[in-house]
């Protein structure tokens, strides 16, 4: 049985693989058998427990009743296993979202310690990626700290070829000439890496972000898709293993206004690595400082921890809540 939970507006479905074996995917042992032989089962998974049933897919939704899907655990104590497909079959690095509910999931099992616990995402693009979550209340509100790392910016960072430089409130940025081309105003970009390769476009006006419905109508769609995803659904330019669109805002002290498009699913209502993604960018460009950064996207707004140490950015936590769907 798959359940949904939501996570400020992104929904992912987590099952566990034995119930996967049971519906007659041949889904092997380990996690990491799991994700190296993940195009012979991933499209059958998404496809048995993220479909809309018959008939009840709403007017105007996404093709599907999800943003993906967390297989785990494979354990029953931590370091936990887990793998995060797409709802396309293929493997996320990270998601700060999906490890949120994630550890929710894990909470409601009775297998969270109450110290925290190590998550291992497997993939099929090298080594397991570790990510640390430990629960936690923030205004009064239960979830959990999830300790995402250092991030890494420029084009180099994420694999971005064929980049020109620009420049926004006195830092360097790049300029993407496709994003350029959809809309003038997309014309300067902050890459960044917090697992998974991110590129942040900087605007001036929050009248200016595009809005999920305008990003899922054509011909905005098909454009912001050749940018995002790898081929051959896209044609992973400037990015090659494709990469998650931002735009943002800073619409006051510490705060930011963001929207994301995300390689392999499209517009989402909100993505914690996204979030943390856009607030590294605000820092690099001088629009927040070290400390909690809010960004606010549609889905509801992420609280951001940013940790510097001698004008460098040394870690980024992101602050997760999710719920168990009706």
């Amino acid at each position: 049985m798959t359940q949904f939970y939501d996570a400020r507006g992104n929904i992912y479905g987590v099952v566990s693989p034995a119930t996967l074996r049971e519906a007659g995917i041949d889904l092997p042992a380990s996690a990491t058998e799991c994700a190296s032989s993940r195009k012979a089962w991933s499209k059958a998974a998404i496809a048995l427990c993220c479909d809309w049933p018959e008939g009840q897919r709403p007017p105007n939704s996404k093709s599907h009743r999800s943003d993906g899907l967390l297989i785990g655990p494979f354990q029953n104590s931590s370091p936990f296993d887990v793998l995060i497909v797409n709802t396309d079959g293929t493997l996320a690095k990270r998601s700060g979202n999906g490890l949120t509910i994630f550890s929710q999931a894990l909470t409601e099992q009775a297998l969270m310690p109450e110290q925290g616990a190590r998550l291992s995402v497997h993939h099929d693009k090298g080594d397991a990626l570790q990510t640390s979550v430990k629960p936690a209340e923030v205004e009064s509100v239960n979830g959990f700290w999830l300790d995402l790392g250092q991030p890494e910016f420029g084009a180099d960072a994420v694999g971005a070829q064929n980049i020109e430089s620009g420049e926004f409130n006195g830092r360097a940025v790049s300029h993407v000439r496709l994003l350029a081309q959809l809309d003038p105003t997309w014309s300067r970009s902050q890459f960044v890496r917090v697992g998974n390769p991110h590129c942040v476009t900087l605007l001036t006006e929050v009248g200016a972000l595009p809005s999920n419905e305008q990003m899922r109508e054509s011909p905005l769609s098909e454009g912001l898709t050749r940018i995002a995803y790898a081929m051959p659904t896209g044609e992973g330019d400037p990015c090659p293993a494709g990469v998650n669109l931002q735009w943002a805002v800073r619409e006051s002290e510490q705060r930011i206004v963001a929207r994301v498009f995300e390689r392999g699913e499209g517009p989402t209502a909100s993505s914690g690595t996204s979030a943390s993604a856009v607030a590294c960018a605000a820092w690099r460009v001088g629009w927040v400082d070290a400390g909690e950064v809010h960004v606010v996207m549609p889905g509801g707004t992420a609280p951001i921890l940013l940790e510097e140490e001698h004008g460098e950015l040394i870690g980024v936590r992101l602050f997760g809540t999710a719920q168990l769907m009706g």
